[in-house]
């Protein structure tokens, strides 16, 4: 019988050096049903957004020989080329990157975008980069509607948006409904302990706008790198509100950092977060 939901796997997880057809047959044989491809600020990476035809569909026929798909994009590239930047280059570098990722998801055939839900990061942000941040935000989510791929929001490790009730204010001001919220469950529990808030709270304002979330282990004051089942997320809270939304995509979102045992380390991964996932499908009766 096959899952109510899919798990995909962050790029990052495995070696950079892998071809995308290894990487693609290493998600299927350590349990995950598609890829997350990540496009960052790194010039390796923005690089894939000038990806010939010809590369482009070398890739889909990867997809096509493996079994293996990749069907959404963590488009952290905005960290470093913010909607909200100060400098007009840079802002419109951001849009550029914004049409050109759009572009390389229609012809890979992902669905969502996940974008980083900073109004600047190497900037110190005022009322001036928050309105820059919401003007060309509602110039994205129009590309995105004309294309009719789905963004959402990450919610972030630093003060502008590291809930969902603060991305759901974005999500509400724009009224598209090609924006919604793509949430780290790790990062919602470390702003939950910074507020003293629910997890799960949090997560029910955004009801009805929750597209797919990241699983990914954290403790507090640290956001990255740290091997599942040995953190403080609260995958119960998190999970049981997201299931009963029927939010039915998840990625685990985990980093190779060096370690010769990579591969076996993803498959435990995969089996660790399946079983929170499918602990929160028989908890809600599903």
């Amino acid at each position: 019988m096959a899952r109510q939901y899919l798990l995909g796997m962050y790029e990052k997880a495995v070696p950079a050096e892998l071809t995308w057809i290894e990487r693609l047959e290493v998600a299927r044989e350590c349990g995950f049903d598609y890829v997350e491809i990540s496009i960052d600020e790194s010039d390796a990476r923005l690089s894939r957004l000038d990806w010939t035809p010809g590369e482009r569909r070398q890739l889909v026929r990867s997809m096509e020989n493996t079994g293996t798909l990749i069907r959404s994009m963590c488009l952290s590239a905005h960290r470093k080329y913010p909607f909200g930047a100060t400098d007009p280059e840079t802002v419109k570098r951001s849009l550029e990157i914004m049409k050109k990722a759009l572009d390389l998801a229609c012809d890979l055939g992902v669905r969502t975008i996940q974008l980083a839900g900073y109004d600047v990061y190497y900037e110190e942000g005022s009322e001036d980069t928050r309105k820059r941040f919401e003007e060309n935000l509602a110039k994205a989510v129009e590309m995105a509607a004309r294309v009719g791929v789905l963004l959402g929001f990450e919610t972030m490790e630093t003060p502008f948006m590291d809930t969902v009730e603060k991305a759901m204010a974005y999500v509400e001001k724009i009224d598209s409904p090609y924006l919604g919220v793509y949430p780290d469950m790790g990062n919602l529990t470390n702003a939950s302990f910074l507020y003293g808030t629910s997890v799960a709270d949090d997560i029910a304002t955004g009801r009805g706008h929750i597209l797919a979330a990241h699983c990914k282990e954290t403790v507090a004051g640290k956001y990255r790198e740290i091997p599942f089942g040995t953190g403080t997320t609260d995958y119960e809270g998190a999970l049981d509100e997201l299931v009963a939304q029927g939010v039915r995509r998840y990625v685990a979102e985990f980093w190779y950092v060096g370690s010769e045992a990579w591969r076996e380390e993803a498959a435990a991964a995969s089996r660790y977060v399946r079983e929170k996932i499918d602990a929160a499908f028989a908890r809600a009766g599903l």
